[in-house]
Order: structure tokens, then C-alpha cells, then sequence
């Protein structure tokens, strides 16, 4: 099974594809659109968006705002159209099956978020490098990374397949945002109840979409994609991988 179909079984029961509960999905999008709403014909832009549903989320909000998402998984990006006729927001979302990183448009967007998908830039400050080519003056990012939540042992770093200096600290992570022209106006450090919550989501749906598709191709390795992803978890990352996500304005 490739890795864009598990994605998408394992986000069904959690949709927003990242450690956040929905009240602090609501208190990020204010603070990203606090000054957008007032603008005429305001944009926001969401960058390795899967099935749109920050997107759909800020539509429903704010019915003066359009949204264009970008994502290289066209069932995705059919998906979120699906959702957004099912949310009655469709008429405002433009979506694009396109590489992220390499998006341009002929127009800027007072709001730019991209969380979860630095991977797809090479990075946290590749990601706000190419946020900041697409935002409006005095625009707002928000923009979700991993950081250390405590020093990684081997068996964390294993988990991940990643290396020590691939995240910092939160302070390093946030002096490294600062010094490259960004000042949070806002942010929100994912807590435990909110990784338990979205981990058990991720291989439960997996899981259970296995155990009730059992006779087809597929359904072994559901199953297996689950329970690896889950030891990585519980023996592995937990604890130690935070999630932060920010609210950015760039200095002037």
C-alpha cells in the first residue's frame, strides 16, 4: 500500500493531520485571520494541505475569505473537495495537485499556512522561506513543525528515521523562526492529552479499516503499517517529539 493511501485511512478519524484538538485548531485560525477578515477579498493558502481540512475549518468561520490548497495527493484533494460540498464552502475553494515547494501564483495571500508538511521543503526555514514568496504585506503565517521535547536516545531517533540536529529545542526552534525575519504574534506547543489523542487516532483508524477490509490486498499491510507505526510511538518518539505550531508576521 503506498504511503499517501495509509496517510488518508489513518487521518479518517482525525482529519486535522496533526497533534492539535479542535479548540486549539479554533484559537490558531483567529489569531492567523484576526486582521484578513477585514480585507476585501482576502485569501489564505495552505501548503501540502491533504484533504483541506484547516482550509474547511477556515471557510466555515469566515464566509469572506477564499482558499486555494495545494497537495501532490490528487484522492486527497478530491477528498476535501467532497468535504468542502459536503461543509457548503466548495464556491470559495480552489485546489491544486501540485509540489508545494515549487508553487507559485499570480497573486499574494493575506494568510499562509502549511503545518505538518515541512518535510516537503526540507525543513521548518525552507517552509517559511517559501510562505514568505507568497504572502501578502503585513500577512499572516501559520506554520506547525516538530521540535525536542527532551534530548532523543537512539531508540527515538530510530523510531523516526531521523538525526539529532533534523529538530531543536522549542527555544532554539523559535530563535531560529526570529532570526530570519519572523515574529510570533502567537503559538501553541501540542500537549500530551493532544499527541495520545491523534497517535491512537492514526492506528486505530488504520487498524480498523484492516480488520473490516480483511479479504482485500490491501489489508495486511494496514495492519502492518499499524502496529510498526504504533511501537514507534510508544517505544520510540513519545515524550520526546513535541509539535509547535506559530502564528508569524515577517519583519518589515
Amino acid at each position: 500500500m503506498d504511503r499517501q493511501r495509509i496517510s488518508r485511512l489513518a487521518h479518517a478519524d482525525h482529519p486535522i493531520a496533526a497533534p492539535l484538538a479542535e479548540e486549539s485548531v479554533g484559537r490558531l485560525l483567529d489569531r492567523a485571520v484576526a486582521d484578513a477578515a477585514d480585507r476585501a477579498g482576502a485569501r489564505a493558502l495552505d501548503l501540502g494541505c491533504g484533504r483541506g481540512a484547516w482550509l474547511r475549518r477556515l471557510l466555515a468561520r469566515d464566509p469572506s475569505i477564499r482558499a486555494e490548497g495545494v497537495d501532490i495527493d490528487g484522492a486527497a484533494l478530491e477528498l476535501a473537495r467532497e468535504d468542502a460540498e459536503e461543509a457548503g464552502v466548495a464556491d470559495r475553494l480552489v485546489v491544486h495537485e501540485a509540489d508545494a515547494a515549487s508553487f507559485a501564483s499570480a497573486h499574494r495571500f493575506d494568510v499562509v499556512l502549511s503545518v505538518g508538511a515541512a518535510h516537503a521543503f526540507g525543513g521548518l526555514l525552507h517552509t517559511l522561506a517559501a510562505a514568505r514568496e507568497l504572502l501578502a504585506p503585513d500577512g499572516h503565517v501559520l506554520v506547525g513543525d516538530g521540535f525536542w521535547e527532551r534530548e532523543p536516545d537512539t531508540a527515538a531517533l530510530s523510531a523516526l528515521g531521523a538525526a539529532q540536529d533534523d529538530y531543536a529545542d522549542l527555544a532554539t526552534t523559535v530563535d531560529r523562526v526570529v532570526a530570519h525575519g519572523w515574529v510570533p504574534v502567537y503559538g501553541h506547543v501540542s500537549t500530551a492529552g493532544e499527541w495520545d489523542d491523534y497517535e491512537w487516532s492514526w492506528t486505530g483508524s488504520l487498524s480498523r479499516w484492516a480488520l473490516d477490509h480483511g479479504t482485500e490486498p490491501d489489508a495486511a499491510d494496514a495492519h502492518k503499517a499499524a502496529a510498526e507505526h504504533r511501537s514507534q510511538w510508544l517505544n520510540g518518539y513519545r515524550g520526546t517529539l513535541g509539535f509547535v505550531t506559530l502564528v508569524l508576521r515577517p519583519i518589515p
